[in-house]
């Protein structure tokens, strides 16, 4: 047990907040101290897989976009390349859309597959659909109004903008997300901004299962579908497996939704296709990706999902025939406003091809990656080393670092809310902007780390040298934040 520095956790925060302006100076001196060159400052960082920052494509990708702007070419032969791509992985059963981005690829599933119809004489009825509390809830979990009321506000504080302009609008019309805590999970407040957190690595499948279907049953009269993360690390809770490597959770929720015969909508934004989670595996009905996030391709969002779903999503984006009597078309549809355009189409494809071709590409410098974080924080301060566990994920190209039993037994490292990411105190993330390193996601207790961003060459290789001098400063930032934690 720790000696308790501060007798409240609130108490601990208010002190960061206050020390923030000593942190940032320290910070920027640590830079100095481990040799960031000052020509680089601000052009590399922890991941190639954020929105406001995205990673640098591979000169193969480029050259092949580049090509395909001088070539006249209809966007349908493209869509019918990317269906064959898709099928000639996942079998026939299976088919692709590509669209302008994960986070419309979500509303279109929503709306689509879940939200009540609003054609018909008489009034409408409602909608739900289940989704675990869990991390990045307001994109998967943001579609409905929440039940139970009381997680009414719970995204209050999340993006740049509040109220009906901000994640509030996009809930849809008469549908209704009900959130499930999961069994193992703890959602203690931490923060400078006090939020909730989840801490995820202690979840029990098979209990949080058992939970899931109760609640499901409860509701059961207007249940329209199930959805989640897709990820497959630890620190998201999905990790016990069964021996194929696929989440027990994942695989459990897909069984209740044929179970209820209603989609289970797979959020897998920071995933890789052929590479990480598969869809046949899971049993789930589409999966969604942001391909621009760990994929090698340009901002665009992809779906695939088993064809009975898919027609419909298709349809909604013109793409699924011509009125006539087609297998396929690029027309106007109720969601053309997701049309991803002929470059993001060229692109995906041209990702998807380097993904097929040399998978182990990713899954190598992954090891790697893993291998360059271990000995990075084999030199942390001797007493903070106990805090961290830490985990590969070829589903996101990444490796995860998490320390949420920190406060176990007593006083811990500081965790910071998602809340801090947007309103700029989460030091974790804007102590390294302070160093000149982009940073990557930091809050909830786990840290997500990627190549991408300044630390891979034009071929996609790793740039190791580069990507071990961010690692670096994060495990030196850590030690500053610990240091004010009164931890060392």
């Amino acid at each position: 047990m720790r000696e308790k520095q501060f007798k409240f956790k609130f108490k601990l925060y208010k002190h960061l907040q206050e020390s923030i302006p000593k942190i940032y100076e320290e910070a920027k001196r640590v830079a100095d101290e481990i040799g960031i060159p000052r020509e680089i400052r601000g052009k590399f960082g922890l991941t190639g897989a954020i929105s406001h920052c995205h990673g640098l494509l591979t000169r193969k990708v480029a050259r092949a976009m580049e090509d395909a702007t001088r070539e006249v070419v209809s966007n349908k032969v493209y869509d019918e390349e990317l269906r064959e791509i898709i099928k000639g992985y996942y079998g026939d059963d299976y088919d692709a859309l590509a669209i302008n981005t994960c986070e419309a690829a979500l509303w279109l599933c929503f709306d689509v597959l879940v939200s009540p119809p609003f054609q018909g004489r008489g009034d409408n009825y409602r909608s739900r659909y289940i989704a675990p509390y869990e991390r990045h809830l307001h994109h998967q979990g943001g579609y409905g109004r929440p039940f139970p009321p009381k997680y009414k506000d719970l995204f209050a504080d999340r993006g740049c903008t509040a109220g009906e302009l901000g994640f509030y609008g996009k809930r849809l019309d008469n549908l209704d997300v009900i959130y499930v805590p999961l069994v193992g999970a703890r959602y203690e407040v931490h923060g400078i901004k006090y939020h909730p957190v989840p801490l995820l690595s202690d979840v029990d499948p098979k209990r949080s299962l058992e939970v899931i279907s109760m609640v499901a049953e409860r509701h059961a009269d207007l249940l329209g579908g199930f959805s989640s993360l897709a990820y497959d690390t630890p620190g998201y809770g999905y990790g016990v497996k069964d021996e194929d490597g696929t989440p027990l959770l994942q695989k459990g929720i897909a069984s209740l939704a044929r179970e209820f015969n209603v989609p289970y909508i797979l959020d897998n934004a920071w995933g890789i296709p052929f590479v990480g989670a598969d869809i046949r595996k899971i049993g789930g009905d589409v999966i969604l990706y942001s391909m621009d996030k760990a994929s090698g391709a340009p901002t665009v969002g992809l779906i695939i999902g088993r064809e009975e779903v898919m027609v419909p999503l298709r349809r909604a984006l013109g793409t699924h025939g011509d009125r006539w009597g087609t297998v396929g078309s690029y027309g106007k549809a109720a969601y053309v406003t997701f049309d991803p355009g002929k470059e993001a189409l060229v692109g995906l494809i041209a990702a998807l091809k380097d993904l097929l071709e040399d998978p182990r590409r990713v899954t190598s410098m992954v090891d790697r990656l893993y291998e360059i974080t271990l000995e990075e924080f084999e030199n942390i301060h001797p007493g903070l080393k106990r805090e961290f566990k830490f985990a590969k994920s070829y589903n996101s190209g990444a490796v995860e670092i998490n320390y949420d039993k920190t406060w176990v037994d007593g006083i811990g490292l500081p965790i910071f809310s998602i809340e801090d990411m947007y309103s700029g105190t989460n030091i974790l993330q804007s102590g390294l902007s302070q160093m000149g390193i982009i940073p990557t996601i930091a809050y909830d207790a786990n840290i997500f780390i990627s190549p991408g961003l300044g630390t891979t060459d034009e071929d996609g290789n790793l740039i190791e040298d580069r990507m071990r001098l961010a690692i670096r400063g994060l495990v030196k930032l850590i030690e500053i934040v610990a240091k004010y934690a009164k931890l060392i």
